[in-house]
């Protein structure tokens, strides 16, 4: 395919207020909104039809700009409710409409104030369809996207600083994302009708390993019984143990996970070496958990990023729907003896999960904490907890 010079909004007509530029040369116009100035990143693109505010806000994001393929981007808002951190993650977002007014009760604030606030770029106007087609055939792109009001764009400049980007792989965004100390966490999932209630019973202790980790990743934990403790990426096998949990867990999070694992996997193979703590992982911690094993892990095409992504379960036959978001993948050949691959994607079969023989230790590639199914994958968290209850009892 063809560098696109221009789309969407042609430079010779009036009106192009923002400006997407891709490493290969590609140009879209369209109309800015957000923040103003500048952001290099990855470009990538997300099929799911709900949780904007919740991609915008999930640290796996980190050095990436979203293309949304669901047009109706802004429809509902924000509220912080629905924050998975504290502040957008991702660089920019790419859509197909310019957002639109909110129309839900929950709403506190327009998508638009909300990016502008926390120094975020979005686009309209682009096709996305087309911008969707280039990244699945040709791989995902360097890009920069720029926000002027004046329409003052250099795209030939832009162009140079989507090339200079030095892209995701080596890189060990973990560091960025994670919290800087340790804390405790006890809030729940939200239930009808008193919202986000606390653990006050819990019956495990666990540590999570913030490696990026989205809140609701931690409300499950607490709903399924955990009393847990957060610690940061670099955290040791002595500090987590210090804790004296009944459980580890590693969370999801950005960047090349071989990058992340020179400190993340030694942690990981002491802490199994040495106890018989159940460990479960998601997203980058299934990937770190592989390494950690033996395993390798890949860079993908264009990567798996959506909540409609169908899951098998080899183990029981059955199909999951998923929400998904990573660039790379675990090398299923690459999976040393004594562990097995569980689950995989039937987009494109690549690996989804694998387990630890004879050891409670478990991970997916995927987000069950999101529920696009709605309740397909719920059930991961309390496998976790019911490991725990066994492993206590065997004490």
């Amino acid at each position: 395919m063809a560098a696109i010079r221009s789309a969407a909004l042609p430079p010779d007509r009036p009106g192009p207020t923002a400006c997407l530029a891709l490493a290969d040369g590609s140009v879209f116009y369209g109309h800015g909104f957000g923040a103003t100035g500048t952001a290099q990143a990855e470009l990538c693109f997300n099929t799911a039809m709900t949780g904007y505010q919740e991609i915008m806000t999930d640290p796996s994001y980190a050095g990436q700009i979203v293309t949304f393929t669901f047009p109706h981007i802004g429809n509902t808002g924000t509220t912080p409710e629905d924050d998975e951190t504290t502040d957008p993650v991702a660089a920019g977002m790419v859509v197909k409409w310019n957002p639109t007014a909110p129309s839900n009760w929950r709403a506190a604030e327009t998508l638009t104030a909300w990016l502008k606030k926390r120094g975020r770029i979005g686009i309209g106007g682009i096709d996305t369809r087309r911008l969707t087609r280039a990244i699945r055939n040709r791989g995902a792109p360097h890009a920069a996207l720029a926000h002027d009001p004046a329409g003052g764009f250099d795209p030939e400049a832009l162009i140079a600083e989507a090339r200079a980007f030095g892209g995701l792989e080596g890189r060990d965004l973990a560091r960025d994302v994670t919290c800087a100390q340790s804390y405790r966490w006890d809030g729940m999932r939200w239930a009808w009708p008193d919202g986000h209630a606390r653990q006050t019973a819990p019956k495990h202790r666990v540590v999570a390993v913030d490696y990026g980790a989205k809140r609701n990743i931690l409300r499950c934990l607490a709903s399924a019984g955990c009393d847990v403790t957060v610690v940061p990426a670099t955290a040791t096998a002595e500090d987590i143990l210090a804790h004296r949990p009944d459980g580890l867990f590693l969370s999801n999070g950005p960047g090349d996970p071989a990058a992340t694992s020179t400190y993340a996997a030694p942690m990981i193979r002491a802490i199994i070496e040495a106890t018989d703590l159940p460990v479960f992982g998601i997203c980058l911690g299934h990937q770190l958990l592989a390494l950690a094993l033996g395993a390798r892990t890949v860079k993908m095409n264009h990567g798996h990023h959506g909540a409609n992504h169908p899951v098998k379960d080899l183990e029981t036959g059955k199909v999951q729907i998923t929400s998904m978001n990573h660039g790379f993948a675990v090398d299923s050949q690459s999976l040393p003896p004594g562990v097995t691959e569980t689950h995989v994607s039937l987009f494109d079969g690549s690996n989804c999960g694998l387990r630890m023989e004879g050891r409670p230790v478990f991970s997916v590639q995927y987000h069950p904490e999101a529920s696009p199914g709605p309740m397909d994958s719920i059930h991961l968290f309390d496998r976790f907890s019911a490991a725990m209850a066994r492993a206590g009892q065997r004490d």
